[in-house]
């Protein structure tokens, strides 16, 4: 596929990527903000079950000290923010989104805590690119809707995110007082795979426990549709109309698919879920974004663009990398040539809208 080329002679961002992992390189930088009764417990959170024979993240983005790729501020700008000229990195945290699998809701959320105060200390006081998520641990409502009132001001945190992996599915009335903290603070809530199967979530497929990694990550997307029909019949996106939400890693082809037949379905069922006055992919068009990694790869790179031009992505798509996850996606290469409208929303203003970030990341606060 051929290199692209950004046009970076105009105002404003040109290169929004929402999908950047960070990580600490010690334990102890995320202990310190723990309450006094959980320091001596330290970090815990279910181990990943699925093991990646290439390893999880880049070997070439492990830091020259040897310490874990994606904890090193200054290799993450020359490896990859510079590199590419990201304008923004959206940091959406680690694989301590398995903290929503455990089950002592108290520990989780306060580890939430921890880490979001550890990020906002240790990130986005670095200003430059950086822009935060407030990791959620959705066991525990009450408490993550005070966090998010609490940390949610901060010029930096642009949004909260969740596992795909629930207890209950999202739309339940159970999660709400979260939409209303987040509605209220303006932040989009995303969700992000991990915990499918970790601790006490459900299994990893509605077929239950696959055997590989290979079976877990080709249906990444299955939980995502999961959430988005919850949210969709429960009626979330009618209570909380002024709430977005964001896909991240579950691939998009799937979505045209699924909106047809939730729009099927609304005509002849409507009676069932009463609190939809219109179409359902009208809804989610509205208040929903899909990020682009793992994009799908067909033989004729067209195809995608069908399909993106099926779900309207020059409206409800935005570029992420996953760096430095071993399946990075290079914004050079990752998507076909794309109708210039689409380019330009799809790598940058759909992004740049849905955070409300200036078009000069210098100009944005640090504290």
């Amino acid at each position: 596929m051929a290199r692209r080329n950004f046009d970076r002679s105009g105002e404003g961002p040109t290169l929004i990527d929402c999908d950047i992992h960070q990580r600490w390189k010690d334990e102890e930088e995320v202990i310190q903000y723990l309450p006094d009764r959980y320091k001596d417990r330290g970090l815990q959170s279910p181990a990943i079950l699925y093991d990646n024979v290439a390893e999880f993240s880049r070997r070439d983005a492990i830091p020259d000290d040897g310490s874990k790729p994606g904890s090193d501020i200054e290799k993450m700008k020359e490896h990859h923010l510079n590199e590419y000229g990201v304008d923004y990195a959206i940091l959406t945290g680690n694989s301590y989104l398995n903290l929503t699998a455990l089950p002592n809701r108290d520990y989780a959320a306060e580890l939430a805590v921890a880490n979001n105060k550890w990020v906002i200390d240790r990130w986005l006081s670095e200003g430059g690119p950086f822009v935060g998520s407030l990791i959620a641990a959705p066991q525990k409502p009450e408490r993550m809707a005070e966090m998010i009132r609490n940390l949610g001001d901060h010029p930096r945190i642009v949004q909260v995110v969740m596992p795909y992996a629930s207890q209950l599915p999202y739309g339940h009335e159970y999660y709400w007082p979260m939409y209303e903290a987040a509605e209220e603070m303006g932040l989009p809530i995303a969700m992000h795979p991990y915990t499918e199967g970790h601790g006490v979530t459900r299994p990893p497929t509605g077929a239950g426990h696959p055997d590989t990694y290979f079976e877990w990550h080709s249906l990444l997307g299955t939980y995502g549709m999961g959430q988005l029909v919850s949210l969709t019949a429960e009626g979330v996106f009618a209570k909380f109309p002024d709430l977005n939400w964001v896909f991240i890693e579950g691939g998009l082809s799937w979505v045209p698919h699924f909106l047809w037949r939730m729009d099927k379905n609304w005509k002849a069922l409507r009676a069932q879920v009463p609190y939809l006055q219109k179409p359902p992919s009208e809804y989610i068009r509205d208040q929903v974004r899909f990020t682009t990694q793992p994009i799908e790869e067909p033989n004729d790179p067209q195809d995608l663009v069908r399909i993106l031009e099926m779900m309207h992505a020059e409206e409800t798509v935005m570029f992420a990398s996953d760096y430095p996850h071993w399946d990075t996606d290079s914004p050079m290469y990752a998507l076909p040539p794309l109708p210039d409208e689409m380019e330009e929303r799809v790598f940058a203003k759909n992004a740049q809208e849905l955070y409300g970030l200036p078009d000069d990341p210098t100009t944005l606060p640090t504290s």
